[in-house]
This record gives structure tokens, C-alpha cells and sequence, in this order.
């Protein structure tokens, strides 16, 4: 009988061939030394390269019931695979890195104890705080556009946080499962919508310096992605004022906190 997961990593990929199976073996190797089961899924979002060739050779080449691979028939946007991912995962944490690890999965642990310790539901890495090492940056022009948009972030979701974006988050799935029930946003912005969605159901996100290096080979096209993300903005606004993210009894848990 397959031992229940602690840890479900979830990782978005989109046009990845090039490094998404050194990726794999990476995670793959540094969950082996710990001290837990674990679970990964990786969801192909309409790639038109060979990244889901190369995801299910990495699972047929390990273990099938480590590595999963979820197959999206067409590009729906990162937010719509975290979404389908969580969904399906089975641990009791589950981490969401992107195929790149900008983050090195070794700052997992950092993470792991705001949930055990702290008694956080969500704890992410961010670049913006003063502990956090950023040991390649992003060009200036996507650092200028960072910045504007968390002041959006602030002012149009009132969220407090310095980096939401970061793709590096840890969710106690017990209290979190419900939240990637009500998500809505497909693309950029369901970062802010999943920690919208917690902050409104009084469920404590925590942030977390991390070592991060840029990665070329961004999805993220400023210019034209720009203005959908400040509309995905909006919508949360719209879907929170029309109560699409009311709580229902059924999905209590964490902190108890009803919603509003």
C-alpha cells in the first residue's frame, strides 16, 4: 500500500525541456535525504516543446507514484495549473516552486518552520526583505515593474506584503485546499488572489527571505502581460465584492476564522 505523502511539490510548467529534467533530479535528490514521504506533479500547461516528453520519462525513469504529470491540452496560465495541481496533491504540505527553482529547493526548511513553529497556513519566500540574498537580479526595467505593481497590489487589494509573486510557497494544505477551491485567476495574479483569499478568512501568510537568482527565460512579457495583470487586479476586487470568496462552513479549518 502506498504511504500517504507529508509533502506534495507542485510545479507549473510551461515550455521547460531545456531544464525542467535537471530540475526534476534536483528535487528528486535533495527529498530523498529527508526524513519524509513525498509526492511530485508537475503540470504541463500546453507546452508546445518537449516538456511533457520529458516529464513522463522522469517519472517513468523513477517512480511513478513519486512523480505524477498532469497534461493541460492548451496554454490556460500558471495560476489555472496551481490550481489543477493543488487540487490533486495529497500531502499535508505542499510546496509550489517553479521549474526553473529560482529558489533553490534546499530554502524549504525556512518555510517549513513558519508553518510548524509560527502557526502560519502559508509562508512564501520574498525578495524584498532585508535578510533575503539576491545572488543574480532581475533586469531593471522588470524590477521598476515589480515595484509599481506591488504598490497596485496594496492599494487595490490592501495586502501588506513586500513580495507576492515570488514563485516559492508552502501551504498547510488543511486549511488551504479550500482557498485553490475558490481561485479564479488563471494567469499572473492568482498569487495575490490565493493570499487575498487567506487574509480575508483571518488565515496567517508569512513572509520569508530566500536566496534568489534570476533565471533567463521569464514567461512574464511585461509590456503585453502588463495591463491583463492589473485587470486580474480588478477582478479580485470584483469577485471579493460579489462574494465569490465567502467561506462556506464546510471548509473551515486552521485558524476557524469565518469568512466575510
Amino acid at each position: 500500500m502506498k504511504a500517504q505523502p507529508f509533502l506534495s511539490v507542485v510545479i507549473p510548467a510551461y515550455n521547460e525541456e531545456h531544464r525542467l529534467r535537471d530540475s526534476l533530479v534536483h528535487i528528486r535528490s535533495y527529498l530523498e535525504g529527508r526524513d519524509f514521504q513525498f509526492e511530485v506533479v508537475v503540470v504541463n500547461d500546453g507546452s508546445t516543446d518537449r516538456t511533457g516528453e520529458i516529464a513522463e520519462e522522469c517519472a517513468y525513469e523513477t517512480d511513478s507514484s513519486r512523480l505524477r504529470v498532469l497534461h493541460v491540452g492548451e496554454n490556460r496560465g500558471k495560476g489555472y495549473c496551481v490550481r489543477l495541481g493543488m487540487l490533486e496533491v495529497s500531502g499535508d504540505l505542499a510546496l509550489l516552486t517553479d521549474a526553473d527553482l529560482s529558489t533553490p529547493v534546499e530554502e524549504m526548511p525556512g518555510l517549513e518552520r513558519k508553518l510548524m513553529e509560527d502557526g502560519c497556513a502559508i509562508a512564501f519566500g520574498s525578495r524584498d526583505l532585508e535578510e533575503s540574498k539576491i545572488e543574480i537580479r532581475q533586469p531593471w526595467y522588470r524590477e521598476r515593474g515589480g515595484q509599481l505593481f506591488n504598490r497596485l497590489v496594496r492599494a487595490l487589494t490592501g495586502l501588506p506584503y513586500r513580495d507576492t509573486q515570488c514563485g516559492f510557497k508552502l501551504f498547510d494544505m488543511k486549511s488551504c485546499r479550500a482557498i485553490f477551491e475558490k481561485q479564479r485567476i488563471d494567469r499572473y495574479a492568482f498569487d495575490v488572489e490565493i493570499l487575498f483569499i487567506a487574509r480575508k478568512w483571518g488565515l496567517r501568510a508569512c513572509e520569508v527571505p530566500v536566496h534568489w537568482r534570476h533565471s533567463v527565460g521569464s514567461k512574464v512579457r511585461l509590456i503585453p502581460d502588463a495591463p491583463m495583470t492589473v485587470l486580474d487586479l480588478l477582478r479580485i476586487r470584483w469577485y471579493h465584492l460579489a462574494g465569490a470568496y465567502r467561506r462556506l462552513p464546510a471548509a473551515s479549518g486552521g485558524s476557524g476564522v469565518s469568512g466575510q
